[in-house]
């Protein structure tokens, strides 16, 4: 008995710390496997380097890497999509070929665990020398000093889950609160809060930081905790007050001020 207990708690506490984790509509954490079905490929070593490099690789959530690409091709943004085999083969130099990278939610641990260690520093340099990156849920945890490979693009700042985890709440609609723009809610699922790294954007309804941004090196970086990309399919037996296509749209928003290095209204 005494074991099964121990077990148990080993499966609670790994389900605790993987943020994003893809439950239900958001596709589920592709675990250990890596993605290879994206719409949209890159060769390695191509001259012709996208704007747009899109992390699809272990531990992102298929589900959100189809939300992306679909706020991506409704806006005409050019990209490619790359999965953790193809990134741990690309150059620092290949990487800051292009202008941003995104990496969408899932797990956390799964993606940093996914890439090499001298891969992850060499996104951190290629950002640092100016290739510019948009992390969302997971992305954002993997963002910043997570201790699982994590990019510490946040000089040791590791973040939190937002408060509501700590009432076993693990997805909702949550009121952000944006800097002179109309307050807007968003799908939430175990992402984290932001508090501690770059200026404030957006805040959680308890104040503390949702989306927010800041320089790494000469590179732009925002941080979502918050899904604004989130189709309406994933709110099936959830309440909101604002449409998927204004969310939708903020998501865009987001794209294009980490693609075009345009710092958003902040607190």
């Amino acid at each position: 008995m005494r074991r099964v207990l121990i077990a148990a708690c080993l499966l609670l506490i790994l389900r605790v710390f993987t943020a994003c984790g893809g439950r239900g509509d958001e596709g589920g954490v592709s675990g250990n496997s890596d993605t290879s079905s994206a719409t949209s490929s890159m060769a390695l070593g191509s001259s012709q380097a996208t704007p747009i490099l899109l992390f699809i690789g272990k531990g992102t959530s298929p589900g959100d890497v189809t939300a992306i690409e679909k706020i991506l091709t409704d806006k005409h943004l050019n990209y490619s999509a790359v999965n953790s085999s193809q990134l741990n083969r690309m150059s620092e130099s290949q990487l800051q070929g292009h202008r941003l990278l995104i990496v969408p939610g899932g797990n956390f641990i799964n993606i940093g665990n996914g890439l090499t260690s001298n891969k992850t520093s060499n996104i951190r340099n290629a950002v640092r020398s100016g290739l510019n990156y948009l992390g969302i849920c997971a992305g954002a945890f993997f963002a910043g000093d997570s201790g699982y490979n994590g990019l510490n693009l946040t000089s040791g700042i590791k973040f939190p889950f937002y408060a509501a985890e700590d009432h076993g709440i693990r997805k909702a609609a949550v009121l952000i609160a944006v800097a002179r723009a109309p307050t807007l809610e968003h799908y939430w699922e175990d992402g984290p809060q932001l508090t501690g790294w770059g200026v404030v954007v957006g805040k959680y309804p308890d104040g503390t930081p949702a989306i927010v941004q800041g320089e790494f090196g000469s590179g732009w970086v925002l941080l979502t905790g918050v899904h604004p990309e989130a189709p309406a399919s994933w709110r099936r037996g959830m309440n909101f007050n604002t449409p998927a296509s204004v969310d939708n749209d903020y998501a865009a928003t987001l794209v294009l001020a980490a693609l075009n290095r345009s710092p958003l209204p902040h607190y």
